[in-house]
């Protein structure tokens, strides 16, 4: 199969702005000759931020003209011309180029800038493998001195070869020509160049970079059944393109005959079903489901929780409040990303709060207390600050925030992520953190906090430079965390963070971090600035992704919710929408009964 890379055309900037277009992107080919983007037709490599050491503040960049070419000892290698955020020159690169390397084109490590000439701005270049050993010939172009090309060796770090390199008018790697209407189907596309990949690569992207659809029902017991009850355990299996199949029950009619017709069993949620609800939480304990999320229909004065006895009743269900900004000493407003969480066989609400000012903005918990009502505000106690393990708050009131406080159980230990940010004596940005917390009082650390998550990337630093609302999800063993990326606004991503299995997570070299978003305002037609999420597992065993959405760029955020897809990887697919995630021709199945 034949891929092709390429970056895009800058769309209005809220929509799909620079620091998104100049990405590296990929395509395929198919069989009627033209290239189809993979991914939403959004970028899947982007360039690191530079980071002040002294202050810690990120200096975002993004990339240009991206070639591809494959690696003598397997893999491909990825070269472009880095720049600003904006796409504008990086003095920093001059005479450089950015190298990436990937052994399967969605995974990539950032190897560095490789210096080409003492000065002059890199506008253009190429790569090919040179045939022997580690030596490769690349050619590349500047403004003032045209065209250059040279051999490098690859080894740890990159080595140009001594006396190779020489002017010339004609490159010997010719840039790619495509045909008519070849890319046609590719919006806004700036072709880079094209490399062919085996059968196994192609399978590979095509699983894991389109979205799965669903090819084929099955039933978990064939029959013929001897009588109706028989059919309480026989479950509707969902088998997938991505080679991934799913379980759901089944819903029966009474039988006619020897026949019976059921109807696959799938929750309807309305995109968006709760208006002016944001960072929504859902919780499945002792037979109910429990929602709550911060409340944007008040300027984040309240917080309201909703219960029923389905996953599905949770959009018609009532609210009762469950927090204001009242009742408490110290509770004054932006109350904010409300989660339900279960630390020591108690169930505790993480939400964060100010005591007046945005910048007193911090986290706390309220405990429910031994044999409470969850929907009853005073079955829970007065919020409490949350506070590191010498007993001081977390965070330095006026200068530093903490919201988005998130729990994750792992090794037998609790653990606590939030996002964090510092605004004096510069603003950082909100970065994720992660301490041990105590089990018995979760509110307090019980190690020092360290930094996980940098907004590093240009879908994180789109408008502004946070990441946050961090949320755990397991998988096979593999803890997995979700989290949200850029400004609250059209742009809102959400992105992937995974600790090697088995690995002391208060590492941060412990954590790899996905290069692009799992879910953006690509995802879904007609839904914006999708992110927050949080993850329940209904009493069928099926993931439950809430999010939150805008129906268009500038309305309100709202809650929706969707099915997580899980790739053969095991990891989350999140933009699996309901008519791809069940189609109508799959809706229903048939039984014979003797």
């Amino acid at each position: 199969m034949e891929v092709l890379c390429y970056t895009r055309q800058p769309k209005e900037d809220i929509i799909y702005g620079n620091r998104m277009a100049y990405s590296m992107h990929l395509a395929y080919r198919k069989k009627d000759g033209k290239f189809y983007p993979f991914h939403h037709n959004e970028g899947l490599l982007y360039a690191k931020a530079v980071e002040d050491m002294a202050s810690g503040v990120l200096d975002a960049r993004s990339m240009k003209s991206p070639w591809i070419f494959p690696l003598g000892e397997g893999g491909y290698g990825v070269l472009a011309v880095r720049t600003g955020a904006e796409g504008e020159k990086d003095a920093d690169s001059e005479g450089c180029v950015l190298f990436f390397t990937s052994k399967d084109l969605v995974h990539y490590e950032e190897r560095g800038l490789f210096n080409l000439q003492e000065t002059g701005f890199i506008e253009k270049v190429r790569c090919g493998f040179g045939g022997k050993g580690q030596d490769y010939l690349i050619c590349w172009k500047t403004e003032k001195d045209g065209w250059r090309e040279g051999g490098f060796r690859l080894g740890e770090r990159i080595e140009m070869i001594s006396g190779s390199v020489k002017k010339t008018d004609t490159p010997s790697i010719p840039a790619p020509v495509f045909g008519e209407g070849e890319l046609e189907e590719v919006e806004g596309i700036v072709p880079g160049n094209t490399v062919e990949v085996t059968g196994q690569e192609a399978d590979y992207l095509l699983k894991k970079l389109l979205v799965p659809v669903c090819v084929r029902m099955e039933l978990s017991k064939q029959g013929p059944f001897t009588h109706e009850n028989e059919l309480k355990d026989v479950r509707a299996i969902a088998h997938y393109s991505d080679g991934t199949k799913v379980e759901r029950r089944i819903n029966w009619e009474k039988p006619e005959g020897k026949r019976v017709k059921g109807q696959v069993h799938q929750e309807h949620f309305p995109a968006p079903f709760a208006q002016n609800r944001a960072d929504p939480v859902c919780m499945y304990l002792d037979g109910k489901y429990y929602f709550i999320a911060t409340n944007d229909g008040d300027d984040n004065h309240t917080l309201y929780m909703r219960c029923s006895d389905t996953l599905e009743g949770i959009v018609q269900a009532k609210e009762a409040l469950f927090l204001d900004s009242d009742t408490y000493p110290g509770i004054g407003g932006l109350l904010w990303a409300p989660e339900f969480h279960q630390v020591g066989g108690k169930l505790y609400v993480f939400h964060a709060a100010t005591s007046g000012e945005f910048f007193h903005e911090e986290c706390r918990v309220r405990k429910l207390r031994e044999g409470g009502d969850p929907m009853c505000k005073e079955d829970w106690s007065e919020p409490v600050m949350v506070v590191k393990r010498d007993g001081t708050p977390l965070c330095e009131e006026g200068k530093v925030i903490s919201l988005d406080m998130t729990v994750i159980p792992y090794e037998g230990k609790v653990y606590a992520m939030w996002s964090q940010r510092q605004f004096l004596p510069v603003d950082q940005g909100a970065w994720l953190y992660l301490a041990q917390i105590d089990e018995k009082e979760p509110w307090k650390l019980l190690t020092d906090p360290v930094c996980i998550a940098k907004p590093e990337y240009g879908w994180e630093n789109n408008h502004t430079y946070v990441v946050e609302g961090p949320y755990a999800l397991y998988k096979d063993g593999q803890l997995m965390v979700t989290y949200a990326a850029a400004a609250v606004d059209a742009t809102y991503t959400v992105g992937l963070l995974k600790p090697r299995m088995g690995s002391d997570i208060l590492d941060p070299s412990n954590w790899q971090k996905g290069n692009y978003p799992l879910m953006s305002s690509n995802s879904a037609a007609g839904q914006y600035g999708t992110g927050h999420n949080s993850y329940v597992t209904d009493e069928n065993g099926l993931v439950w992704n809430f999010y939150h959405m805008r129906e268009n760029v500038d309305g309100p955020r709202s809650s929706a919710a969707r099915r997580v897809h899980f790739d053969m990887e095991g990891e989350p697919m999140l933009d699996v929408v309901e008519d791809v995630d069940l189609p109508e021709n799959f809706k229903f199945v048939e039984a014979q009964i003797m």
